[in-house]
């Protein structure tokens, strides 16, 4: 993907579709496009936590080990966002992330995002929202399974 190609699909998504022009155009020249194949490694738990990524096309799978089994704890699609938690942290990664399927990414190293969502409110309130929304899809799943084990 060229420069002005990641302009167009970081436009596109809803976490940096206000900033201006001249931060995009910053953003999309030092960011990465990246493809990754069907059960793909994004990162392993307990990697640093380096980048996010932006989802453009496709899916991915968070998962962590029980007992030698992959369980499945999310599963994101398009324009969301992964990894912002370790680097809002500053911790390693606390799940691993695979690709379903082909999966087509924008890699964003963390103290650029860091410092995108810190100068720009915008951002800054598309990542509360991404963010509350992932806190609220965690405590639904953990009132089904829940109720799923007291039957």
């Amino acid at each position: 993907m060229d420069y002005l190609d990641a302009v167009k699909v970081l436009r596109d998504i809803s976490l940096f579709s206000q900033l201006d022009q001249s931060k995009l155009k910053l953003l999309a020249f030092a960011s990465d496009y990246q493809t990754f194949e069907d059960g793909e490694i994004l990162f392993l738990a307990g990697d640093p936590s380096d980048a996010v990524y932006l989802i453009d096309e496709g899916e991915a799978e968070a998962y962590v080990d029980v007992e030698g089994q992959d369980i499945t704890v999310a599963t994101l699609g398009k324009s969301d966002l992964i990894g912002e938690m370790g680097i809002f942290r500053n911790r390693s990664r606390s799940a691993a992330m695979r690709a379903k399927g082909q999966l087509k990414v924008i890699r964003i190293e963390g103290e650029l995002f860091i410092q995108m969502v810190t100068e720009n409110p915008e951002a800054a309130l598309g990542v509360m929202r991404a963010l509350s929304d992932k806190i609220s899809k965690a405590t639904e799943s953990y009132e089904e399974l829940k109720a799923s084990i007291a039957k």
